[in-house]
C-alpha cells in the first residue's frame, strides 16, 4: 500500500465511556482487547459516520441492552494527514483476522500513515477509519467534546 495525502477534513466518529483512566480518544483499550486490525500495538477504532460508529459499538457490546454510560465525540482529521485505504478487492482475506491483524500490525509499526481506511465487516460498503497514536501527525487531530450518547430503544429486542 501507498500513503496518500488528504486534500480535505476528513471527519470520524468514536463512541466509549470516558473515564479518568481511558478517555475516549485513546488506544489502551485495544491494545489490552485487540480488534480485527491490530493484535499488539494501540490504535484508536473510529467509523466513517456517527450511524457506522454506533453499529459497531452494538455489536462489540454484545449485551442484548442500552449501554450505559456512552459518550460520543467527532475527530477532525485536516487536510494534509497522511492514509491509505484498504478495500474489500486491495486485500485478499479481509475477513480473516489473523491477516487483518497482521496487515494492521505492520502499519501501526511501521508509522507510514497517520490513519487507515478500512471496510467495517458489518457493512462492508461504509469504512472504519483507525488512527495511528505513534504516528507524527496523530497530535494535528482535534476532537469535539464528549456527548452523551442517545440510544433508541426499539434498537434492542424487549
Amino acid at each position: 500500500m501507498i500513503a496518500s495525502i488528504s486534500d480535505r477534513t476528513i471527519k470520524a466518529y468514536r463512541i466509549g465511556i470516558h473515564n479518568n483512566r481511558y478517555p475516549i480518544f485513546d488506544g489502551t483499550g485495544a491494545k489490552l482487547y485487540p480488534g480485527r486490525w491490530n493484535a499488539s500495538y494501540p490504535v484508536i477504532y473510529c467509523g466513517e459516520n456517527y450511524s457506522l460508529a454506533m453499529l459497531e459499538k452494538l455489536v462489540h457490546s454484545n449485551t442484548g441492552d442500552i449501554p450505559e454510560g456512552q459518550q460520543w465525540i467527532e475527530i477532525s482529521i485536516p487536510v494534509g494527514t497522511t492514509y491509505e485505504t484498504v478495500t474489500i478487492y486491495s486485500l485478499t482475506g479481509w475477513k480473516q483476522s489473523n491477516i487483518t491483524k497482521a496487515f494492521g500490525d505492520d502499519w501501526l509499526k511501521s508509522k507510514r500513515s497517520c490513519i487507515l481506511i478500512v471496510p467495517s465487516i458489518i457493512a462492508p460498503m461504509e469504512n472504519n477509519i483507525l488512527i495511528n497514536e505513534a504516528h507524527p501527525q496523530f497530535s494535528t487531530i482535534v476532537t469535539s467534546l464528549n456527548q452523551p450518547v442517545i440510544w433508541d430503544r426499539r434498537l434492542f429486542f424487549p
